[in-house]
């Protein structure tokens, strides 16, 4: 079980993303086809776009292959009593995981929705676990208890990394479990942010996203909040090196620090199958 090598072990965890519509069977096809993954985040309608209810999800898919999942769960639709009710159901639904999130707010999606906001992540980590000694948001006693490990995330490439840093700090001290990080790229800009994530003595699977072009890369440096790729990756790639080359050489330079790998393949099995069983070759060559 994953909860048992968490810390102990090296372990790799990939995300299926959320699911549209109906169609549950094409995911569970996909996920059979993965090699060597320890469990499977499940996104919570990821830009606030509709897609199919992520605890009730990862209940169908680890019941048709067997897999661990981590669904996500936001802060954003659920109002303190609804946040209950839900996670009753999906303790007694079999989901053991938990990565509480805040949600990208209604104005990234299509529908005029209203955000509910009624707690933060650390809080609701807090109330996870308060839920794992059988107690509710008011510290009443309930039937019985569940049994939630709790996943958080983190930035290692954020602009501001102590301020990164004391975020992860309130979720640490909220009960975290372990922390799934977003992707960096910079390997000495990771170990900077090791060095001070380490202290807080939690198990950190580093965040990785294989960069499919040049033009994806660049994308990404321009765009995508608190992730920052170097020119010299960008002048590598614009010079014919794959995204799957730039993801070996960076964890040829960083497994021996980390815990394990959250590979975000974008749906790409192959890929992801290929890292996990490079990652695994160096291993066995230590």
């Amino acid at each position: 079980m994953l909860k048992d090598k968490l810390g102990k072990s090296f372990v790799y965890t990939t995300e299926l993303g959320g699911i549209n519509g109906t169609d549950i069977e094409t995911s569970i096809a996909k996920v059979k086809e993965y090699s060597g993954l320890d469990a499977l985040n499940i996104h919570d309608c990821p830009n606030a776009r509709l897609r199919m209810n992520s605890v009730m999800a990862a209940a169908v898919i680890t019941k048709a292959t067997g897999m661990e999942t981590i669904p996500h769960f936001t802060c954003r639709d659920r109002s303190l009593l609804g946040t209950q009710a839900d996670l009753l159901g999906a303790h007694a639904l079999g989901i053991r995981y938990i990565l509480p999130t805040t949600g990208d707010g209604p104005q990234h999606g299509p529908y005029q929705s209203t955000a509910v906001y009624d707690y933060n992540s650390a809080k609701l980590i807090e109330l996870i676990k308060s839920f794992n000694q059988g107690k509710d948001a008011n510290g009443e006693v309930f039937q019985g208890q569940t049994q939630f490990t709790v996943a958080a995330t983190a930035t290692p490439g954020a602009v501001n990394l102590d301020a990164e840093m004391a975020n992860m700090v309130k979720k640490a001290n909220a009960g975290a479990d372990f922390f799934q990080t977003q992707p960096v790229y910079d390997a000495e800009q990771t170990l900077c942010f090791l060095a001070k994530a380490k202290t807080l003595g939690k198990p950190i699977l580093l965040g990785l996203m294989p960069l499919k072009s040049p033009k994806m890369a660049e994308f990404v440096n321009k765009n995508v909040a608190g992730i920052t790729i170097p020119a010299n990756i960008l002048a590598e790639m614009q010079q014919g090196k794959t995204g799957f080359e730039v993801a070996c050489e960076f964890i040829r330079q960083i497994y021996q620090q980390i815990d394990g790998l959250h590979i975000m393949g974008m749906g790409d099995v192959a890929v992801t199958n290929k890292l996990i069983t490079f990652t695994r070759e160096l291993q066995s060559q230590r």
